[in-house]
């Protein structure tokens, strides 16, 4: 479910009270372990945390880098981590996702749950807390 949002308080009023209270316990999370330097917006009809243009204006997109995202879709709650997104670092995450005991709904970055208590929020934030925005912006480039 793509958001028209302009805000993130906005798209926050927009969801049902239990995702709300869902999402705003993840997006504190992720602010709570987010590194110096990404910023916060909506993005991509979502909650994102990006790279600004002012820093990185070299995209393909011309977007800024998304590094997370949080967002409610129809049927689940996704957290996007673009930081497990490389083979080695998505097996990392799996295998301590999974020594948590909680099942991994999980695509290529998209870690999906229905209810707050599915996800790790602990592993998340630890996620969140491993990419420098200056180590991100060399992984991107060195793919791009």
């Amino acid at each position: 479910m793509r958001s028209d949002a302009t805000s993130v308080g906005e798209y926050l009023k927009s969801l049902p009270k239990d995702r709300r209270s869902a999402i705003e316990e993840v997006r504190q999370t992720i602010l709570d372990n987010l590194p110096d330097g990404y910023r916060e917006a909506m993005n991509w009809g979502m909650i994102s945390y990006e790279v600004p243009l002012e820093t990185y204006p070299d995209t393909y997109n011309d977007q800024p880098l998304m590094y997370a995202a949080l967002a409610s879709q129809k049927n689940h709650m996704a957290v996007y981590l673009t930081s497990v997104y490389t083979a080695e670092r998505a097996d990392e995450f799996k295998a301590a996702y999974m020594a948590t005991g909680k099942k991994l709904d999980m695509g290529k970055s998209c870690v999906r749950f229905k209810r707050i208590g599915d996800l790790p929020l602990d592993l998340i934030g630890e996620e969140i807390r491993s990419t420098s925005m200056s180590d991100f912006i060399g992984l991107m480039a060195r793919d791009a």
